[in-house]
């Protein structure tokens, strides 16, 4: 099979204005490497736009080398803006219960410490909600308990620009272990 060469404006979606029937809705979640967790959201229906950035710490100047650190408190996280004419929160927390392992405790696979732990940051009482519900749920289905935490959003620092769309620049649709 002959492999595509990459081509960035085949792969990068048209800048488009905000409609005023496009009802924008901001959702963060934390599941391993920010890099892999970006593309599952960047393809989603109804994902207006992703970043990748830094949740959950209580430093404000924070770069890649410090997240790794542990020194700072965040997450590798992604900052998901949905159309919610288009898609749901529920629909993307189901997403997030499908890309990675939550029951593994600050780590996905290969890639170990808190900041790749498992969280999903809330903005308002309607997203804990359907986070707290759709986690209960989530456990059912799982034979270890779960170690995602349920947080409320707070700082966010946006990653460096060489993170952002990091796979789909390389024309890769994933992480390989």
């Amino acid at each position: 099979m002959k492999k595509k060469s990459f081509v960035k404006s085949r792969y990068v979606k048209k800048i488009r204005k905000v409609s005023a029937k496009q009802k924008l809705q901001i959702a963060v979640f934390g599941a391993g490497c920010f890099w892999g967790v970006e593309e599952a959201f960047r393809t989603a229906i109804g994902v207006v736009s992703t970043e990748v950035g830094y949740a959950g710490g209580s430093v404000k100047n924070v770069s890649y080398e410090r997240v790794c650190s542990d020194e700072t408190g965040h997450a590798e996280v992604v900052r998901v803006t949905f159309d919610s004419s288009k898609t749901t929160f529920k629909k993307l927390l189901t997403i997030f219960w499908t890309i990675h392992d939550p029951t593994q405790m600050n780590r996905q696979g290969l890639d170990v410490g808190t900041q790749y732990r498992s969280v999903i940051f809330y903005f308002n009482s309607g997203q804990k909600k359907e986070a707290e519900a759709s986690m209960t749920s989530e456990q059912k289905k799982q034979s270890r308990t779960i170690a995602t935490v349920i947080e409320k959003a707070g700082l966010y620092v946006k990653a460096e620009d060489y993170h952002q769309k990091y796979l789909m620049k390389r024309g890769k649709g994933s992480c390989a272990v």
